[in-house]
């Protein structure tokens, strides 16, 4: 009998042969791409009918995943169905399901089935259209959607890159990932401009400079400022209450660019916003505008969520002004129908922006660029690599027509004046602003042996308890000292029957509360 460390030859010659035929790795295997995007397919399609009687809120502790998977990634590959079944079992049920009916918290985040086609078909592609070269198609959609978006608006030709007539417009327009990313290109380019009117290319100049808006401003502001260099003691909060329901009160504005000039600083950027996070109170945009004029400042506009009903004549109003500012910003993945990540930058002046942003290596010269008759979107964001977002927002404009987005707009603000008008029936609740759009924010009220704080931890309460149970996801806020909840209509999926659903568990948990 031979030594058990005897390698038996025809075994080890088997082997050998059978590793020399075997497949190579092709992660692009027709079969493969067929056979898993079914797959996937058919789980969101399974998704959308199920998401309604899922928890909105996962009753997960933080690390959980960790004890689901391995600490180590595997070596060996597994069966696509397997991996999917790992979705199933264990990630999904740690989500908060944004895509849920009985989401009411925040703002929506739309999606249809045209946006999430275009956005597997872009990923598909993978383009990275830095440059017009790098895909010109890419690029060309891009400025078309975005022309056609504006055109929605009712937006000047100003801020378009090419006008009504076809020729080359001074403006220009470029898809970002979020609003923040909008309100960060444009607070460098504003103080780079700022910076050469006062006679400094240097950032020596940055302590002087200075920056404006209302305190109902969302906190990614505040955040873009620091990024962008600015001075913390330079940003100015502009206090607005009740007297303007929140909105940013020009008076106060003036008075402190005033103030500022006076002790020799640089008025240099305002953001005025139109749906503010917490009441979705609408800043007067044209008397900002008007302000900031005479101070030679930026105008920025955030109508990342309400920019989008704007399409409807009878909230355009809310933009009157807007051929006064210098930018203005619409993000579709929040309320029309374009799924994440999808922000439309809109500059009067293109230029002023890609003399911030641009850059220039050798590796990326091309006739086309050196004609000037082509965008580069690559010189309006921060980074240099793209996705062709604008497939999506153009499948979606073109697929569903101005028509149906109106609908769906006009839909999602009649089901929020439907839960504005039961509050009001309730005499324990008040409704703390007029509604705009298609949130409404209310509260128990203080009443009778409940004081104002008892009132505001009443409403916490309110807001914790139906958020436990899964079956609705509310958000609160505070304004004037005051603790609030946000009822933001808007899920793609959600019907009138969510909405009365969402406040009879309101009342009920209401009821508890009063009982206690």
């Amino acid at each position: 009998m031979g030594s058990s460390n005897t390698t038996n030859p025809t075994v080890f010659s088997g082997i050998a042969a059978a590793d020399d035929v075997k497949e190579p790795f092709r992660p692009l295997k027709p079969e493969d791409v067929r056979s898993y995007i079914h797959e996937a397919v058919d789980f969101i399609c399974d998704y959308y009918t199920t998401v309604e009687s899922m928890p909105v809120l996962p009753d997960v502790k933080p690390g959980y995943l960790q004890h689901e998977f391995m600490a180590s990634p595997p070596t060996y590959p597994a069966p696509f169905h397997v991996t999917m079944k790992e979705l199933k079992a264990s990630i999904i049920p740690g989500m908060t399901h944004w895509a849920s009916p009985n989401f009411f918290a925040f703002f929506p985040a739309t999606n249809s089935a045209v946006a999430i086609a275009g956005d597997l078909i872009a990923s598909a592609m993978n383009t990275v259209g830095f440059t017009w070269q790098a895909a010109p198609a890419a690029t060309e959609l891009e400025v078309l959607a975005l022309n056609w978006l504006a055109q929605l608006l009712h937006l000047p030709d100003t801020f378009m890159s090419h006008t009504a007539t076809g020729d080359r417009g001074t403006g220009g327009a470029v898809i970002l990932g979020t609003t923040s990313e909008a309100m960060l290109v444009t607070l460098v380019a504003a103080r780079d401009a700022a910076l050469r009117r006062s006679g400094s290319v240097r950032v020596f100049g940055m302590p002087g400079l200075v920056v404006y808006a209302g305190d109902q401003t969302h906190s990614t502001f505040f955040k873009a400022c620091r990024l962008a260099g600015f001075d913390p003691a330079n940003i100015r909060s502009i206090p607005a209450g009740p007297e303007t329901q929140y909105a940013l009160d020009p008076a106060k504005l003036l008075e402190a660019m005033q103030a500022d000039v006076d002790v020799g600083l640089v008025p240099t950027y305002v953001c005025a916003t139109v749906g503010t996070t917490s009441s979705n109170a609408v800043d007067p945009v044209g008397a900002v505008a008007d302000i900031a004029a005479s101070f030679g400042a930026w105008v920025h506009v955030d109508a990342a969520y309400a920019g989008s009903a704007c399409i409807c004549p009878e909230f355009r109003h809310h933009l009157n002004g807007v051929e006064l500012v210098d930018s203005i910003s619409v993000s579709p993945h929040k309320w029309l129908l374009t799924c994440l990540d999808c922000t439309c930058l809109y500059v009067r002046d293109a230029h002023r922006l890609s003399d911030s942003m641009e850059t220039n290596p050798e590796y990326l010269k091309n006739d086309a660029t050196d004609s000037h008759e082509v965008t580069d979107l690559k010189d309006m964001q921060i980074g240099l690599g793209r996705r062709f977002r604008g497939l999506k927002l153009w499948m979606v404009m073109r697929t569903y027509g101005t028509a149906k987005l109106q609908e769906h707009i006009r839909s999602d603000v009649n089901m929020a004046k439907l839960f504005e008008g039961l509050v009001r029936t309730d005499h324990r609740f008040e409704v703390v602003v007029p509604r705009n759009f298609a949130m409404v924010c209310f509260r128990i009220k203080a009443r009778g042996a409940i004081t104002e704080e008892a009132a505001d931890e009443v409403n916490r309460v309110l807001m914790k308890n139906p958020n436990k149970t899964g079956k609705a996801y509310f958000a609160h806020t505070v304004l004037s000292d005051r603790i609030l909840l946000r009822f933001a209509v808007g899920s793609s999926l959600q019907e009138e029957r969510h909405v009365r659903s969402a406040w009879e568990l309101i009342k009920r948990t209401t009821n508890d509360l009063m009982m206690d």
